[in-house]
């Protein structure tokens, strides 16, 4: 039985202020006419039926995501009572999966990420499933097309676009001149944080290697059912309390001996910044990027505009390299240099 894990939290802060810990980016129709959170469940919605599809979020931005996909039935939203990382979120969520179907094969997902290719990437998706029945857990690698310094690697050995290999580690986010040599070897992938595994298989995962998490999920299991919705994230609260901050990759990808890795290319994008824009939409003469907003240019050149209204104009004279992001009554102006940055300005206002 195939299902479908879609990671819907997020903090609000990369896109702020156009994103907040209420309406964080994957609820947020900037890219397109439709929020990111629903062109990921709709990306998934001809493999499988959507009692299938299961979405984890958390209580502050539970009724935004109801509110976009009224079509979600409640059991199939699962509250995370907090914040402790992809390593208890992904334990957590396929728990909870696992009483609705036995043993299932779940397919971890982001709800924030752009994919322009989507029948090759259902195509993908199939090939791990049948992958992942073998006790494997597969990642998704994306083939690169340039020396990406803000992406953690994988490496495999001579890699084939669409055939599983096994992986031969997990790296971290590299230098410039590391991720230039990953580049030119061809041996190695972006790290897509997709993933796809049976129930069982996971779980033996995390008893080798995350012990604490096995444990306090095996705790959960035993006092909760399923069909209980919002009430569940009281009931695991004090569990959760108890898990260490870590994420997947440290937890278990950087130690099990059974990961296979797909090579894929189906025009990924994770939007981790504003500098997203400028790969996803045409520049004006001067090398501008606008969305949702108005704006006139004198002497302007290679900013970043972004509005939530197309009824504010914006005008720029001599200003170059920036991004300026407006929400209502909140203005932001940033180098785009500095834009992974952001977050300071958030700890000053909140």
């Amino acid at each position: 039985m195939l299902t479908f894990l879609i990671m819907a939290g997020g903090s609000g802060e990369r896109f702020w202020p156009l994103s907040t810990k209420q309406k964080p980016k994957q609820l947020l129709k900037i890219f397109s006419s439709k929020s990111l959170i629903r062109l990921a469940y709709e990306r998934v919605l001809p493999l499988v039926d959507k009692s299938q599809i299961f979405i984890a979020t958390n209580e502050i931005q539970l009724q935004a995501l109801k509110e976009d996909l009224t079509e979600v039935n409640d059991e199939n939203i699962i509250i995370e009572p907090m914040f402790k990382d992809t390593a208890a979120a992904i334990a957590y969520g396929s728990l909870i999966i696992s009483k609705y179907f036995d043993n299932p094969t779940i397919c971890v997902l982001a709800s924030d990420h752009l994919i322009a290719d989507e029948d090759e990437f259902r195509h993908v998706v199939s090939l791990a499933y049948e992958e992942a029945l073998n006790n494997k857990i597969v990642t998704l690698g994306i083939k690169p097309t340039y020396p990406e310094v803000g992406y953690g690697y994988i490496e495999a050995l001579n890699p084939k676009l669409n055939v599983a290999t096994p992986s031969l580690g997990f790296k971290e986010k590299p230098k410039y001149d590391i991720a230039l040599q990953y580049f030119k070897s061809g041996n190695y992938l972006w790290n897509s944080g997709m993933f796809i595994f049976k129930y069982e298989t996971i779980m033996k995962a995390y008893k080798e290697y995350a012990l604490d998490h096995y444990n306090i999920i095996s705790k959960i299991s035993s006092v909760i059912n399923k069909n209980e919705g919002v009430k569940t994230a009281s009931i695991v609260k004090p569990y959760f309390a108890d898990f260490n901050k870590i994420s997947i990759d440290f937890a278990i990808m950087e130690h099990a001996k059974n990961i296979s890795v797909i090579p894929s290319s189906f025009g990924w994008n994770d939007v981790g910044s504003y500098q997203a824009f400028e790969e996803l939409f045409d520049k004006d003469e001067n090398g501008n990027v606008s969305k949702n907003i108005n704006y006139i240019n004198v002497d302007s050149s290679n900013n970043i505009i972004v509005g939530d209204s197309t009824n504010v104009r914006v005008s720029l004279l001599g200003v170059h390299n920036m991004i300026i992001a407006i929400n209502k009554n909140e203005v932001l102006i940033c180098e785009k240099s500095k834009s992974q940055e952001i977050k300071k300005i958030i700890k000053l206002i909140s």
